[in-house]
């Protein structure tokens, strides 16, 4: 059985569980190719399969997909019952804000809800460049672009800008958008351990002379820890080694730095000295979307010819609009970038004191709870909701088994009330459980 299949069952409950497999896929091949349509071939489908049976028998129900009947803030409505929300990324509470409200309903009255075309042929509309010269002027780039998908922007400037004869090093806590990227242009892909730049180093040094161009990719501030790399040390090692430097800054921007400017501000480095910044529009700036940020000739290059951007449909109006608004608003009012942070380190701090491994997370607006099974952290995630308390479960595969956790994100929005209300369920909701439930 593939690692972490099990989610930290007993080796009873494991044999169980494989024997029942087995008699299942035993009656599949019976079956011969009787079902010709069927999608029982794919490996992981029986896979998962194996992990919902396994949920089931142990009576977990899963903890995804759970409905907000709201506004997702700090606080949100599941059930039809008020909880303390740590499962959304609206870092600075700026989801419900007026301002942005009226920017994207102003804009949805002038363009309409969708550009109704890729840009290249009739989606352009002024917001796009508005938004894109304002972001551009953020992380003092020549040019910027926006996509209409975070995870898709990733996956197609990476695949369309390396290639076969490249190397692409990237940490190995990278998010999956860029390994799918990085699998989609046919380059070598080395991953170094997580934030180790030496590692990385090694790596790119062995690797770079047998490949024709080579691109670095990191994350300002990592999703899955809550820390931050010395973004000054791959700046050098980029320039030594003749390689771009790509950051994925989706979870930096309005978070790090005294400002919210983003990882650049966090680490005191000229972010014109990045190759290539990429964020999301999701988070902090509360719309859908990603973004590219670099020099004119590359922006311009993609703008023609990467896939994702030429043969899709141009950003939504009111989004490209709201996504200003929210960027201006942060920029108006740090308050809000202080007050996140101040939350985020004081959560940590409590989770820390009570006892909890709260991993490398900076406090700045990630807190990782690491619980060492993915059966424990979901079964902590359920008595939390039932206290009162939103913070979902990251499991195996997305994480290894034994750093199964709850992942916290913070918002301005929260009051201290709310982080020690929930500090005392987690603390409740882990004890209501044995010791040693379920991972031997």
């Amino acid at each position: 059985m593939a690692r972490g299949h099990g989610f930290g069952l007993s080796t009873a409950a494991r044999l169980a569980l494989v024997q029942r497999l087995a008699r299942q896929r035993e009656g599949q091949e019976q079956q011969g190719t009787a079902d010709l349509r069927g999608f029982g071939s794919i490996p992981n489908l029986r896979d998962w399969g194996l992990v919902r049976e396994g949920m089931s028998a142990l009576g977990i129900e899963t903890p995804y997909f759970r409905t907000h009947e709201g506004r997702a803030g700090a606080h949100s409505l599941i059930g039809n019952r008020d909880v303390i929300n740590f499962g959304s990324y609206d870092y600075l509470g700026l989801n419900g804000d007026r301002r942005l409200h009226n920017a994207a309903a102003g804009a949805m009255a002038r363009y309409g809800i969708s550009a109704s075309a890729s840009r290249l042929v009739s989606g352009e509309r002024p917001v796009h460049g508005a938004l894109e010269a304002a972001l551009a002027r953020h992380y003092g780039a020549e040019a910027a672009l926006a996509f209409v998908s975070g995870h898709a922007t990733n996956v197609t400037v990476i695949g369309h800008l390396m290639g076969p004869r490249d190397v692409i090093i990237h940490d190995a806590a990278i998010h999956n958008s860029c390994v799918e990227g990085a699998k989609l242009s046919g380059a070598r892909r080395i991953a170094f351990a997580h934030n180790d730049a030496r590692a990385a180093e090694r790596e790119l040094a062995s690797a770079r002379r047998n490949a024709a161009r080579a691109l670095i990719v990191v994350e300002g501030h990592y999703s899955m820890d809550g820390d931050v790399p010395d973004l000054a040390a791959f700046v050098a090692m980029a320039r030594k080694h003749d390689a771009w430097l790509m950051v994925d800054d989706a979870h930096g921007l309005g978070v790090l730095g005294a400002t919210g400017a983003g990882a650049f501000e966090a680490t005191g480095i000229d972010p014109a000295q990045v190759d290539i910044w990429m964020g999301t529009l999701s988070k902090t700036l509360c719309a859908c979307g990603g973004y590219i940020t670099g020099r004119a000739e590359l922006i311009d290059w993609m703008r023609h010819t990467v896939p994702g951007f030429v043969y899709s449909v141009g950003l939504s109006p009111p989004l490209a609009a709201s996504a200003l608004a929210a960027l201006e608003v942060m920029q108006a009012e740090p308050w809000r970038v202080a007050k996140l942070q101040a939350n985020a380190t004081l959560l940590r701090d409590l989770c820390r004191a009570r006892g909890f491994d709260t991993g490398a997370s900076a406090g700045l607006g990630i807190v990782p709870i690491v619980l060492g099974s993915s059966v424990r952290a979901a079964r902590v995630s359920a008595a939390l909701l039932e206290r009162g308390v939103n913070a979902l479960p990251i499991t195996f595969p997305a994480v290894p088994e034994k750093a199964a956790r709850l992942r916290f994100f913070l918002s301005a929005e929260h009051e201290e009330r709310d982080l020690r209300d929930a500090v005392a369920a987690l603390v409740a909701a882990n004890d209501a459980l044995p010791p040693a439930d379920l991972t031997g």
